[in-house]
């Protein structure tokens, strides 16, 4: 385990799993377990597992001046997300540069909780609160447990009244196995999921009872990196494993847009304001890359960082790959030029270990393009 600052309740538990607690975000975090991985992935897919993410930071911004915080440090419009509802986000520097994406859930009329990971959202949300009346605190007590899966529902169904009805991306106040729980219809796998925001003593409870009495439907615990496997079919972004913080310019500073990115959808039309913005919109048509999709022949996975060439000389790099026996295909994430932002333009990825590997420019997400999985009603 490395010098991390932040704990988990259920760090006992990981460990009994395998883990040794590799960092994420100054918290221990179960990167690995022993086991097959592939399983787990094969459990959300097919079934449900359940995860530990409370190294995700929870920011809580209350007061008269809240919205006018949120709206400063994100893309969103927040005065139209209701209480009872979340949305994603991104923020930006004063370059128009990406530093962190969150979800904000609004709470309460001057309440909101934005989650965030290991960028600087929580600098930003500081920066924009100072001389305003308003509360902006971290809460390292809040832990994530995120239940994820088609049949995440169903076991949820037994214990939460009104579960069934809750939209994508609404959260409710609510209780499970006699705890206080708020329960929101969000996640980060391109499945029906839900995280559960619980209380740091009443996390091991509530990690054990949903494997114990979801042992029937299959429900499994699951590594943090198994996460790795399902975004890269469903195009969710890590930062900084995607970005220039990784894959640094030759000639230039880290720093990608949200244009580059794919990430553009997450500014509410018309915004104006936020850290940012005039940057971000002058900054349309100038992209130096796109993040795009890359089908693999056979089944070989590149490792993170493999270039990716063209007639021979390297255009790209692969950020993300993976195989998938359950869907017949490997596919990466990649950073490429932009007249490669297509679908079917032939390249090749050098691989170190496993040597070239032909290539083919394909759009994400890979799996469920419609987002009818995520989103499924009932």
């Amino acid at each position: 385990m490395t010098n991390s600052w932040r704990f988990s309740t259920l760090a006992d538990r990981h460990r009994t799993l395998g883990s040794a607690l590799e960092d994420w975000s100054g918290m221990g975090t179960a990167w690995s377990y022993d086991g097959d991985p592939m399983a787990e992935y094969a459990a959300i897919r097919t079934k449900a597992g359940l995860m530990d993410v409370s190294g995700l930071k929870k920011v809580h911004v209350t007061g008269p001046a809240a919205s006018h915080v949120i709206d400063r440090a994100t893309t969103r419009n927040v005065e139209k997300l209701m209480p009872g509802r979340a949305v994603y986000a991104c923020m930006l520097n004063d370059g128009g540069k990406f530093i962190d994406d969150c979800v904000i859930y609004r709470t309460a009329p001057n309440a909101y909780m934005v989650v965030h990971g290991a960028g600087q959202g929580h600098e930003q949300l500081t920066m924009a609160a100072s001389g305003r009346d308003v509360s902006v605190r971290f809460d390292d007590n809040l832990h994530d447990l995120s239940l994820q899966g088609p049949l995440a529902v169903d076991f949820l169904d037994r214990h939460v009244p009104g579960i069934r009805a809750l939209p994508y991306f609404s959260h409710m106040a609510t209780s499970i196995f006699g705890r206080p729980a708020l329960i929101s219809r969000t996640g980060y796998t391109g499945e029906r999921g839900y995280e559960l925001f619980v209380r740091g003593q009443d996390a091991p409870l509530i990690w054990d009872r949903i494997l114990e009495d979801g042992a029937d439907l299959g429900i499994i615990p699951c590594r943090f990196t198994t996460l790795d496997l399902l975004r890269t079919e469903s195009y969710l972004l890590f930062f900084p494993y995607d970005n220039s913080e990784m894959y640094p310019f030759d000639d230039q500073p880290c720093g990608d847009t949200l244009w580059e990115l794919g990430l553009d959808f997450t500014v509410s039309p018309g915004k104006t304001g936020f850290r940012g913005a005039e940057e971000h919109y002058r900054l349309k048509g100038k992209e130096r890359f796109r993040i795009w999709g890359l089908r693999l022949e056979g089944d070989r996975v590149p490792g993170n960082g493999a270039p990716v060439l063209r007639n021979g000389v390297q255009v790209g790099v692969v950020t993300q790959a993976m195989h998938s026996a359950l869907n017949g295909w490997t596919v990466a994430i990649a950073r490429l030029p932009v007249d490669c932002a297509n679908d079917g333009t032939p390249l090749v990825v050098a691989c170190p270990e496993h040597g070239r590997i032909a290539a083919t420019t394909a759009p994400m997400p890979f799996l469920d393009p419609g987002k009818t999985r995520r989103t499924a009603k009932g």
